[in-house]
């Protein structure tokens, strides 16, 4: 190359190089398309079944090739159809003719040396070990890989079998379509983790604010009940120093008492030794004292019945019976013609005749009362019911079998457990007896609770949370809500559950 290139010879050169390039490119195509080629004869002068070079080629009528020993193998326990190894096209008979040429063939490519060797296909085929055959073939239904005589099995009869290749490209292309999905999923729970991993410190914040929210509850409740307590001790010692106040004034008046009936003594036993005149001169202011004396009256006491009640906020009457409130609502087949009854069926009062009220045996015709529809024959149920200023009610339970046509209430009545107020007679509990209540507070709203196994039925007083009655027996048949309205125009309300908890 000389040193200095004029642009002449610099454009030669370039031109040259380009062409060599070229010749290079056209050379390593060449090579590559014989290679091609070459492998693609091999393959052609190979047996699908041993994966060797064709001994004795013969072809079927579909138009593959297989060594005559291999596909005499194949068929050798086939009786009635011959499928063909490759294609799976059954013939009814065994049917195929030599091929010389395709036997040239295979000596052209044992001569050109192109084949892979026998141990490279062995290594890169597994080998059948019930067959000793190559594992060339791949069951779709059972994913497994099988040989020409293991697919001939009934096992496999009528499965779908493609080659390993067919299989491997249709099982890589599902493979890789997963890639994507899985990364995905991987990022969604590994998001899952980090936040699963924010929830315990959520946990222990709430845990712990539940615990001061606890803790300062029952501070509450200790301070509430030390404040009870002050007041009540208070109240006792006010109450122990205003009766011995007036134990000491009637003690005074007592000992005046006695000394004014002394004076007297004296004076009587004085003029009982006088002559009759001084007696019946001074007889008459004798007289008018003994008869002005007056006797104090005995003093007597009784302390005052003391004790608390917790707030509604500290009760636990929510707690254990509010969880088996039942949505209780009116039947209205069985309201009395001048009961009415709410759109909701939640309330009843008293009001004026309804027309065209049709005749049934389960209303009530001479008691302003209806039942409620829910029938009850199992299990624990609760409800309240607003009764505010009403001057006459009664609730309770009772049987299908209770009569429609008393005048007032049963004052003993079997299948009949309820409390009510009369104007006269004040709060009464009514069934197998009569008992007279007398709540500290005047009731508003009454809770309902029924067990209907352990055969209890309370009377709960919503205001204070205190117990009106608690009836014992044992229910045998179903039992319905009972309502008894009086007959002022003031409803009876059925609470919600919303309504409770407010």
């Amino acid at each position: 190359m000389p040193d200095k290139f004029s642009p002449t010879s610099f454009s030669q050169f370039l031109h040259t190089d380009q062409r060599e390039l070229t010749l290079r490119t056209t050379f390593v195509r060449s090579s590559m398309e014989l290679v091609t080629a070459l492998v693609n004869l091999q393959e052609e002068s190979s047996c699908p079944i041993c994966l060797e070079y064709l001994k004795d080629p013969v072809t079927i009528n579909c138009g593959h090739n297989f060594c005559r020993s291999c596909l005499n193998v194949s068929w050798k326990d086939l009786d009635d159809t011959f499928p063909c190894p490759v294609c799976r096209f059954c013939f009814p008979y065994k049917s195929f003719r030599r091929n010389p040429q395709l036997r040239n063939l295979t000596e052209i490519a044992k001569q050109l040396h192109i084949r892979r060797s026998k141990r490279k296909r062995q290594k890169e085929n597994a080998m059948c070990e019930k067959h000793n055959q190559f594992l060339t073939l791949f069951c779709l239904k059972d994913l497994e890989i099988l040989c020409t005589q293991c697919s001939f099995s009934t096992k496999h009869q009528k499965h779908y079998i493609c080659p390993v290749k067919k299989a491997a490209s249709y099982h890589r292309e599902i493979l890789e379509g997963s890639i994507e999905p899985l990364k995905n999923n991987i990022e969604r729970v590994e998001k899952v983790i980090i936040l699963q991993g924010s929830k315990s410190v959520e946990l222990k914040k709430k845990v712990e604010y539940k615990r001061e929210e606890i803790n300062s509850e029952f501070e509450q409740i200790r301070l509430f009940l030390q404040n009870e307590q002050e007041t009540i001790l208070r109240q006792i010692q006010d109450e122990e120093m205003n009766i011995l106040e007036k134990l000491n004034e009637n003690l005074v008046k007592f000992s005046d008492y006695v000394s004014t009936l002394k004076h007297l003594l004296r004076e009587v036993e004085g003029k009982s030794v006088q002559s009759n005149l001084e007696l019946l001169t001074r007889v008459k202011s004798v007289h008018h004292s003994y008869q002005n004396l007056k006797r104090p009256e005995l003093f007597s006491f009784r302390l005052t019945k003391y004790g608390f009640s917790l707030p509604p906020q500290y009760s636990g009457l929510d707690r254990i019976i509010k969880p088996f409130q039942v949505d209780v609502i009116l039947d209205l087949d069985t309201a009395h013609p001048q009961l009415i009854v709410s759109e909701d069926r939640k309330a009843v009062r008293y009001g004026r005749t309804k027309p065209n009220i049709c005749y049934n045996p389960k209303r009530f015709y001479v008691c302003p009362a209806v039942l409620g529809s829910q029938r009850l024959s199992s299990g624990r149920h609760y409800w309240e019911v607003e009764v505010g200023n009403k001057p006459k009610w009664i609730l309770g339970v009772c049987q299908a079998c209770l009569l429609r046509n008393w005048q007032d209430q049963p004052s003993v009545l079997g299948g009949f457990w309820a409390i009510g107020r009369y104007m006269k007679s004040g709060y009464v509990a009514s069934g197998p007896k009569t008992t007279r209540l007398l709540p500290v507070v005047k009731p508003s709203k009454i809770g309902i609770f029924l067990d209907y196994e352990l055969g209890d039925l309370s009377f709960y007083n919503m205001n204070d949370r205190s117990v009106l009655y608690t009836f014992n027996d044992s229910f045998t048949e179903a039992l319905w809500p009972y309502f008894y309205t009086g007959t002022d125009s003031e409803p009876l309300k059925i609470c919600s559950e919303s309504d409770s908890e407010r």
